[in-house]
Formats: C-alpha cells, sequence, structure tokens
C-alpha cells in the first residue's frame, strides 16, 4: 500500500482522514505542530475504533515556517494537505489568516513536488467558491470563485486565495506533482475529541440552550466521514487530477431546519433547542456589543445552495444524508459528555 502525509493530523477532518487510510492499510504520518499531541491524537484515533501502532508516525510541522516538511514527506506517495487555520472568531488582522493559510499550502506542494510525490489533496472549502456574488439564485459548484475583494470575511479571503495560490503552483512550478482539491461546505459528523471543526458549535450551541432562536441563515452540510472518503477519492482517482470537488451532502437548509433534525431525532436531550426564529432587526441590535453576531450579519437572509454532483459522478462519491450528520454530530457530542447528558425543557 502507499505511504501517505497528513497534515495536521490533530484536527477534525485530519483525524477522520487518518481513520480511513489506517483501515485502508495504508502507512500513515502525520504533522503536528508540537510532538507532545501524539498522545492526544492516538486517544482521538482509538476513540474512532483504530489502534495505529507503527502505522502511524509523528512529525513536528508548523504552516509558518520551512522546518520539518521535507522530513515528513520524503517517501510519501500522497499527501492529504488538511491543515488550515480556521479560528472561531475574527483575527485582529486578515493577515493572521490569510499568511499562513497561503504560504502553508506553497510550502507543503513545494516540498511534495521535490520529494517526487503523486499528487497532493488540498482541502480547501465552500469559502472559496460561495461568496461575493449578490443577488445569485442557482446552485454553486465547482465552476465558482468567490471574489476575494468583495468585502468578504477573512476566513472567506483566506481560503480563496491559499487555494488560488495552490493552482497557481501547479500551473507554473509544479512539474510532474499533480493537485486535487476538495471544496466542503459545513463538516458535522462524529467528533473524536474536544478539538472539532467551528461549524460543530452550531449544533452544540443549539443543544446547550445558548442561543435563544435560530437566525435566518442557510447551512451547508456534509458528514466528516464522508469528507474523509472524497479525500481518499481524490487521492487515487485518476480523473481527480486537475480538479476541485464541492463536498455537500444535500439541498443547503435554514437553521430552524437543522433545530427540528434535533428535535425529531434527539428526544429528552434536545429539550433545550430552540423552536422559533431570531427577527434580523434582534440580532443587529445584539452586534452592537456582540463581535460573533456581528460577524454572521451579512449572512442574515441569504440563502445559498450548492450540487455535489462533480463528485458523485466522477468519483462515485455517496454522502450520507444531511440529517444524519447533524444526529450524529449530536450524538458523539453527548458520548464525550461536551453537552448536559438530560438538559431541563425549554
Amino acid at each position: 500500500m502507499s505511504t501517505v502525509l497528513v497534515t495536521g493530523g490533530s484536527g477534525f477532518v485530519g483525524s477522520h482522514c487518518i481513520l480511513q487510510l489506517l483501515a485502508a492499510g495504508h502507512q500513515v504520518r502525520t504533522t503536528v505542530r508540537n510532538l507532545a499531541r501524539e498522545p492526544d491524537v492516538r486517544t482521538m484515533l482509538a476513540q474512532g475504533g483504530a489502534k495505529p501502532g507503527k502505522a502511524l508516525s509523528f512529525f513536528a510541522a508548523d504552516l509558518e515556517s520551512d522546518a520539518g516538511w521535507a522530513q515528513a514527506i520524503e517517501g510519501c506517495d500522497y499527501v492529504l494537505h488538511v491543515a488550515s487555520p480556521f479560528p472561531l472568531g475574527a483575527p485582529k488582522h486578515e493577515d493572521d489568516l490569510i499568511i499562513p493559510a497561503r504560504e502553508g499550502a506553497l510550502r507543503v506542494l513545494r516540498a511534495a513536488r521535490d520529494a517526487g510525490v503523486k499528487r497532493v489533496v488540498l482541502t480547501s472549502s465552500f469559502a472559496a467558491i460561495g461568496y461575493g456574488h449578490e443577488g445569485r439564485t442557482e446552485a454553486y459548484d465547482e465552476t465558482t470563485w468567490t471574489n476575494p475583494d468583495a468585502g468578504v470575511s477573512a476566513y472567506v479571503k483566506s481560503k480563496t486565495l491559499a487555494e488560488r495560490a495552490a493552482w497557481d503552483f501547479i500551473a507554473q512550478e509544479g512539474g510532474r506533482l499533480e493537485l486535487s482539491v476538495v471544496n466542503p461546505v459545513g463538516i458535522f459528523g462524529p467528533i473524536l475529541g474536544p478539538d472539532f471543526a467551528t461549524s460543530i458549535e452550531v449544533v452544540r450551541r443549539l443543544m446547550n440552550g445558548s442561543l435563544p432562536g435560530c437566525p435566518k441563515m442557510w447551512f451547508g452540510i456534509v458528514d466528516v466521514r464522508d469528507v474523509a472518503d472524497l479525500h481518499i477519492r481524490a487521492m487515487t482517482h485518476p480523473a481527480a487530477a486537475g480538479e476541485r470537488f464541492l463536498a455537500v451532502a444535500g439541498d443547503f437548509p435554514p437553521m430552524i431546519e437543522i433545530a427540528r433534525m434535533l428535535k425529531r431525532r434527539m428526544g429528552i436531550t434536545a429539550g433545550l433547542v430552540p423552536v422559533r426564529t431570531l427577527p434580523n432587526w434582534l440580532l443587529r441590535i445584539v452586534a452592537l456589543r456582540d463581535v460573533g453576531v456581528r460577524e454572521i450579519l451579512p449572512e442574515l437572509g441569504k440563502p445559498r445552495n450548492a450540487t455535489g454532483k462533480k463528485a458523485r459522478t466522477l468519483l462515485g462519491w455517496d454522502p450520507r444524508p444531511n440529517e444524519d450528520a447533524i444526529i450524529a454530530t449530536a450524538e458523539s457530542l453527548l458520548n464525550l459528555r461536551l453537552l448536559p447528558a438530560v438538559p431541563g425543557g425549554r
């Protein structure tokens, strides 16, 4: 089998990629910023049912430094470049996100090219596809690019510029190195530990009662297990070279529908989940003193949609339904005691 490097093995997507690669029999390497994280990652993988032993090795490497990348990638057949900054709040300056995302991707690509890697699969985002286009009603697909000059958030801009830089590098300096890109929407599904994607916060806050209602926002949904599966398909499928793939399971539901999914399936544990929609005017008032709410104001009342047809058709990808991904999220939060076990009703 192949030797595969997964960058950011302590992350939500990275840990699930490692699980699936190990299950398929690959030798896996992963990078962490500090090797002291190795026990934490192995604990997460054990939560997912794996005891990799010597089939998994760890390397210290940081997106903001050249140190360690050549050693981590030497002898690898493939690289899944999953690591990327994704903070809960807005950075002090947009370059705090943009520079690590863009320069980190280029560091990995250079090292992969120099080591003779066959293909890199880059984890980008729907953020690089579906923003900066006012009034669009049709579903987004892989032909669309976000307009980074349209007043988008620092995170959206960072993902767009990082992916653009990756494609430019392949075209100009990549040599024989191949690139495939996966563009997930909001990633949900079973968490393996307390480090998880920002999108998981949507379910956690609905379940723990910290949201008094649901903003008028629409969310793309995909299960993390299906995101990992798509990475591995993109890694080896001949038709995936030079292509980007939207990872989206179905139509984007509004947040109130996510709340209803939890109410339908989670029983008494969903007792704190709100069942009303918050008016936009109320959120604008709250945003005067809450930076987190201020961040979502541009998305209020703006339905979006996207299609995963390309991945389904070209790679045979078959993701779980939206509701299954949401429920798996809630169940894992409960199992890891990151929610009240039996909250009182609202």
